[in-house]
């Protein structure tokens, strides 16, 4: 299984990107896909997921400007991020886990929001 991050890229405050997780089989709408981002010198965070049956949740400091869909067509699960703020600068990664418990993640993006 691979999983391959892309749509990273620097925007200014308040501007948007869209992320995509493109998995190289058809798990995806199987399995639950999580977004996580990793600040330099801190700790990897949950940014939300999505599950197979397409309940979406997200962290706290994402939501209301970050959506997670699922294109299960073409294998992949996307994070529209808007109103980007400087805090959001990260890099980010997907995840898929499936119901035994393993997981897969992919190298991550990095997104940096400039002030």
């Amino acid at each position: 299984v691979q999983l391959v991050e892309s749509g990273g890229g620097l925007v200014q405050a308040g501007g948007s990107l869209r992320l995509s997780c493109a998995a190289s089989a058809r798990i995806l709408s199987q399995n639950t896909t999580g977004w996580y981002r990793q600040a330099p010198g801190k700790q990897r965070d949950w940014v939300g997921s999505i599950t197979d049956k397409n309940k979406v949740n997200y962290a706290d400091s994402v939501k209301g400007r970050f959506t997670i869909s699922r294109d299960s067509a073409k294998n992949t699960v996307y994070l529209q991020m808007n109103s980007l703020k400087p805090e959001d600068t990260a890099i980010y990664y997907c995840k898929v886990t499936f119901t035994d418990g393993t997981a897969y993640w992919g190298q991550g993006t990095q997104v940096t929001v400039s002030s």
